[in-house]
């Protein structure tokens, strides 16, 4: 193959931006330059979502959006909508080759076998209902933070959710394995870790192990001075997860929890497995024992069969848990799941109303969280800055500094006294 310039294009969640840092990994080992998306390329990698309708709108329009910017280059679509729906993307002209989360492992290979030029007909397809395999991928390029993709696929069938058809059955790496992933990031000189996955929790299920002896194997990793957890589920996070979080040195005071419902007529609907006491207690047990914890939650309103009654609920019950941050999805009706058959269908008026009068409530709970500790001193991993402007990081609980730029600081740990919030984050002035 003559290519020798390759763009990626990442839609979604860190378990896909893990993924397509590993691919442009291989293809720079075989000679390949990386460019930027909006840069020139001979192909571009688009690594699709389908958690709603509008991602895969997304996706469709950044399709057609590179091929008039990029008429000859080759366009590979990947990802979960590509696993879904790949006889929908393969109709589209722009599109030269279609690879599925099943085969995307051999993303490199199957590209490098494909025809030098564009494609006069529908795309090829590769693409399988079956996941015999497991992805190792973390990313790299950013100096101070990696993902590191410790599990994939998901064994619960929520009633709204495609997951499972897009990603498979929950498997893993052994423990072993993942450790020397771990510290081969270390060697990079990264200071922080996030695990990322599709049900990180459930993990153990194809080696026999548990999350918690991955956590505890993960701890002594040297190099690494922190990690993090993406979102795991209620039901998954454990009271000894929460202990051990509590006494380490390395894992931060920080969780991202599904709830999705605030109320038990909804989560049931939803086929969710926990009730709004059980997560009420859950999210009290975490904070009594990790007081300054950073806590993100999801939700989606618009669900069938949400009534106000239902929504005004949700809102009080979140107003009571008062975590730090809300994640919010509009319900989308996806194909091949229960839901998509309900009856009481919200419009998307009421579910876009219902959308913004969340957010502002999340913004009012993420400012409180933060002013809870001006004039506080905590670490702050500063990831990057423009020189002679701010620098950033975060804080160990998740709360975004900017300081005046000293480059000596890039990618070390230093403590921090947070002076003055604007909006979502803190700002320490110049002197």
């Amino acid at each position: 193959m003559d290519h020798k310039k390759v763009a990626f294009i990442t839609l979604g969640c860190k378990l896909n931006f893990s993924e397509s840092s590993t691919l442009a990994r291989k293809f720079i080992e075989h000679g390949f330059e990386r460019v930027e998306p909006n840069n020139l390329a001979d192909i571009y990698v688009i690594n699709t979502c389908s958690v709603t309708d509008h991602a895969d709108k997304k996706s469709r329009n950044l399709i057609r959006k590179i091929a008039r910017k990029h008429p000859e280059a080759l366009i590979i679509v990947t990802g979960c909508y590509a696993q879904l729906k790949a006889t929908e993307i393969a109709a589209m002209p722009e599109v030269d080759m279609v690879i599925g989360n099943s085969e995307k492992n051999s993303l490199f290979d199957l590209i490098s076998n494909f025809p030098n030029k564009k494609n006069e007909k529908n795309a090829l397809i590769r693409q399988s209902s079956l996941f015999n395999s497991f992805f190792p991928a973390f990313s790299s390029g950013d100096r101070t933070r990696s993902f590191l993709k410790v599990q994939d696929g998901c064994n619960y069938h929520c009633a709204y959710c495609t997951i499972p058809l897009a990603r498979g059955e929950s498997r893993n790496l052994p423990i072993d394995t993942l450790i020397k992933t771990a510290q081969q990031i270390a060697k990079q000189g990264i200071r922080e870790i996030v695990l990322t996955g599709v049900n990180i929790g459930d993990f153990g299920k194809s080696t026999g192990e548990s999350f918690l002896q991955l956590l505890i194997e993960l701890e002594q990793v040297v190099g690494i001075d922190r990690y993090r957890i993406s979102s795991i589920e209620p039901n998954l996070l454990t009271d000894e997860i929460i202990k051990f979080t509590a006494e380490s040195n390395k894992f931060q005071p920080h969780f991202h929890i599904p709830l999705q419902a605030g109320t038990d007529a909804v989560l049931k609907r939803m086929r969710r497995r926990y009730t709004t006491a059980q997560f009420a207690e859950k999210i009290a047990r975490i904070k009594a024992s990790i007081p300054d914890v950073f806590i993100g939650i999801d939700v989606i309103v618009g669900f069938p069969g949400e009534t106000e009654e239902d929504f005004d609920a949700t809102c009080q019950f979140l107003q009571k848990l008062a975590p730090a941050y809300l994640h919010i999805f509009p319900y989308s009706e996806r194909a091949n799941t229960p839901a998509i058959l309900f009856p009481d269908k919200i419009s998307p008026e009421i579910k876009n109303e219902r959308v913004k009068k969340l957010e502002i409530l999340s913004n009012k709970l993420h400012e409180q969280f933060i002013d809870r500790y001006i004039n506080s001193v905590r670490p702050v991993l500063i990831e990057g800055a423009k020189k002679g402007k701010m620098m950033f990081g975060y804080t160990d609980n998740y709360i975004r500094v900017e300081l005046p730029y000293q480059s000596n600081c890039i990618n070390t740990i230093i403590p921090v006294r947070l002076e003055h919030r604007e909006k979502d984050h803190i700002v320490i002035p110049k002197n």
